[in-house]
């Protein structure tokens, strides 16, 4: 069984004989190249006393045989990687990886010789082996992301093509017309998505980043606005879809037999926002109405309350604040009755509040 303490522990295992064959590389360069370590500063006592000990060691002796070890150190832990699959990634950029840096990495000894000898020839030879060591490298994890994708029995795909599409533009005074693109006979051909009759609703589903918006949703704002339509917006990612709206306005506002009107709200930026009020007395046409804006506005707030409805410690503040509302609606035609005034309202002490109240005949039964 698959568990996340199991891939740990493979990908620490991995990371060893990775950081294993780095060393061992680097004690290859130490020996093979020790005139210039010695030039460059860079010799230990301790490496030097081991690599005497063992000077007698074909592995030591043999630098062939090391950098093959090296190299296998890699392979194993290249055999446990697991990259991520792509199926853009191809077989023939990982083969020139992998044959480019074969050759650098084997073919680097040709500078030691000693028809070529120089004081370059040390770094030079660092440089090409390390250079193919890290080609090899890439290559090889590379590899575990190649993935291949036989398509060849599916009617869909771009060898068998796709079928015959829609590519007349069909529109009435109601249509969304969504332009797109596929494969026919070797051949990209333009089509039309044509929604006809939108509202018998539409359902877009796609992962993020998909282009849900970019290709679907910003031809429905653009389009149900060049046809007069009026819209209620919700922008999830302020300010992407309010941008697209607001162009489409200025573009279309003229031709609306009656100029309309653009409003935002942002309860990020209360300051940068259109306001309107959630209480108004107009809309109040009996005391069933404030009860029911009590009822919404205390329950928005309080989300326990929905499973605790009818309990007396959940009516009564509903009922006290359905008096509040009614009695500012009565008050001066409504003249005070907004939220901030309500709230400003309840503030007074419950010895002067609730006196007010009972003047108003419709509430005494809810302050009782």
């Amino acid at each position: 069984m698959s568990t996340g303490e199991n891939d740990q522990m493979l990908r620490g295992v991995i990371d060893l004989l990775r950081l294993s064959s780095i060393v061992l590389l680097g004690l290859h360069f130490y020996i093979y190249c020790h005139g210039t370590v010695l030039d460059w500063g860079l010799t230990a006592d301790f490496l030097t006393g081991m690599i005497r000990k063992g000077q007698h060691s074909p592995f030591f002796t043999n630098p062939h045989l090391m950098k093959a070890g090296v190299l296998g150190l890699l392979i194993v832990a290249l055999i446990g990687l697991k990259g991520k699959k792509d199926t853009k990634a191809k077989g023939s950029n990982i083969i020139w990886l992998l044959a480019i840096g074969s050759i650098c990495y084997w073919a680097s000894p040709l500078l030691m010789h000693p028809a070529i000898y120089s004081t370059w020839n040390g770094p030079l030879y660092i440089l090409l082996t390390a250079f193919g060591y890290i080609l090899l490298l890439t290559g090889g994890a590379r590899i575990s992301r190649l993935i291949k994708v036989h398509l060849d029995k599916d009617v869909f795909n771009e060898l068998n093509e796709t079928f015959p599409q829609v590519e007349d533009y069909q529109a009435n005074e109601y249509s969304i017309n969504l332009p797109a693109k596929y494969n026919l006979k070797g051949k990209v051909r333009k089509s039309w998505i044509n929604i006809l009759a939108p509202f018998r609703a539409t359902m877009i589903i796609g992962s993020g980043g998909a282009g849900k918006s970019y290709f679907i949703i910003r031809h429905y704002i653009t389009q149900m606005i060049s046809k007069h339509f009026t819209m209620f917006l919700y922008d999830f990612k302020w300010d992407d879809l309010s941008k697209i709206a607001y162009n489409a306005y200025l573009k279309y506002k003229d031709t609306y037999p009656k100029a309309p009107k653009f409003y935002y709200i942002n309860f990020d930026e209360p300051s940068r926002t259109h306001r309107c009020n959630v209480i108004p007395p107009d809309n109040m046409m009996d005391i069933a109405d404030a009860a029911e804006s009590s009822r919404t506005l205390l329950l928005a707030l309080n989300r326990d309350w929905t499973r605790k409805s009818g309990e007396f410690f959940i009516e009564s503040p509903i009922n006290f604040v359905t008096a509040v509302f009614w009695f500012l609606k009565k008050y001066r035609n409504g003249k005070y009755c907004t939220l901030p005034h309500a709230i400003e309202f309840m503030q007074l002490h419950y010895d002067d509040l609730f006196p007010i109240l009972g003047t108003e005949n419709e509430i005494e039964v809810l302050i009782g």
